[in-house]
């Protein structure tokens, strides 16, 4: 199982959301570079970036600090947040990012995701991020009908890498994560399904690492990791253990 330390791009920082609100937010390094370099040190194979402002608006805005943690550090890289057209999946690859994260885009198209998948295979995941069960959108601004396993049914078998499924009102309020509705959701499909929101201690980690259904392969971890409630290589030891 896969630990991704998140970093979170609000006007060039990294910051922390309370359960989604772009007005509660909270900073914790002005330069992302180096955020990412000590996720990099601390041994992170891959990082979770969303361009928060990109969500909201529709369309990319922090693209030099991505840009600046691509060209400075080795770890893979995933990003989310107003990616919606092809343009702007491929300008991304050709930055160098190794996947991309499709939110609001695959609830109102999900052919266009099929498409995407299609034009650029094995690097294309689906966020869905939820309140109570059903898929919110537009940076969590809005919340649809739409189940969450639903939605995800609709990318079996299209080629969609992950599904990274993230419960809103756990998300940044260090309440544990909603392993529960993980699982379901996982157990719904075949496609490998990544757990975020709410993760606040190495108990939770443990409790991610200890479930049986075999298509949950990562762990998305923010807050917990800026408020040093438990470091990388504390959490990478418990996930490694798994595997023995």
């Amino acid at each position: 199982m896969d630990l991704l330390p998140a970093i979170d791009l609000k006007d060039g920082c990294c910051v922390r959301l309370k359960q989604g609100i772009m007005e509660d937010s909270d900073t914790f390094n002005d330069n992302p570079c180096n955020q990412a370099k000590f996720f990099e040190q601390e041994g992170a194979k891959w990082i979770h970036i969303v361009d928060l402002n990109g969500a909201f608006a529709g369309n990319p805005i922090n693209i030099d600090a991505v840009k600046s943690i691509r060209h400075n550090v080795n770890t893979k890289i995933e990003l989310g947040g107003g990616i919606r057209s092809l343009e702007n999946i491929e300008n991304w690859l050709n930055i160098g990012v190794d996947r991309i994260i499709l939110g609001t885009i695959a609830l109102k198209n999900p052919d266009f995701v099929k498409m995407a998948c299609d034009k650029f295979p094995n690097k294309i995941a689906v966020g869905i991020d939820c309140k109570d069960g059903y898929v919110a959108v537009e940076g969590w601004a809005e919340t649809s009908t739409v189940k969450d396993v639903e939605l995800a049914k609709k990318f079996e078998n299209c080629g969609v890498s992950a599904i990274i499924y993230t419960d809103i009102s756990r998300d940044g309020v260090l309440r544990g994560a909603n392993i529960e509705a993980t699982e379901n959701l996982a157990k719904s499909i075949t496609t490998p399904v990544i757990i975020s929101g709410g993760i606040s201690s190495l108990s939770d980690i443990a409790l991610c690492a200890k479930t049986n259904v075999q298509n949950i392969t990562g762990i998305i971890t923010g807050r917990a990791l800026y408020e040093h409630k438990f470091t990388i290589p504390e959490a990478l030891e418990i996930l490694n253990r798994k595997k023995l």
